[in-house]
């Protein structure tokens, strides 16, 4: 995946009514919580090859399984075919943030750095939004 030239917005009013509220809803508040660093929209195939855009938030440098250092966000944010995803590359006393959090996430399905859900109203949306700020404080403590 790469940095793309399309503008985050511009990739939220593109999406359908229902969606485009939950997402529009979501990343205003993903970047009051990131503001003063960047929100890009990232396009290309994620693992497993599947084309992906995907808002992110924060900017981190991780190395991946070749052991290159990639640029990557600390908090992400795409719209599936069936759901929403939450990719939270934040990890703390040796485990993912979103396993950290799982128990108190709301109507969601959690995998080892990711969060999905089909409506924003499935989410508590409270303990969603403590888990991305602690991201990015663990962004900031890094740096």
């Amino acid at each position: 995946m790469q940095r793309s030239a399309t503008a985050p917005d511009q990739h939220i009013a593109s999406l359908p009514d229902g969606t485009r509220d939950d997402v529009g809803a979501l990343d205003a508040e993903l970047t009051r919580i990131f503001s003063g660093h960047e929100r890009v929209l990232w396009e290309g195939p994620m693992w497993g090859g599947t084309e992906q855009r995907i808002i992110g938030y924060g900017a981190v440098q991780q190395v991946n399984r070749t052991g290159a250092a990639v640029d990557w966000f600390v908090v992400g944010l795409a719209v599936q075919k069936s759901h929403l995803s939450l990719y939270v590359s934040a990890v703390e006393d040796g485990q993912y943030l979103v396993k950290r959090y799982a128990d108190r996430l709301g109507k969601v399905k959690v995998w080892s750095a990711n969060v999905t859900f089909k409506r924003l109203s499935d989410v508590e949306l409270p303990v969603l939004l403590e888990m991305v700020a602690r991201a990015r404080d663990l962004m900031q403590e890094a740096s």
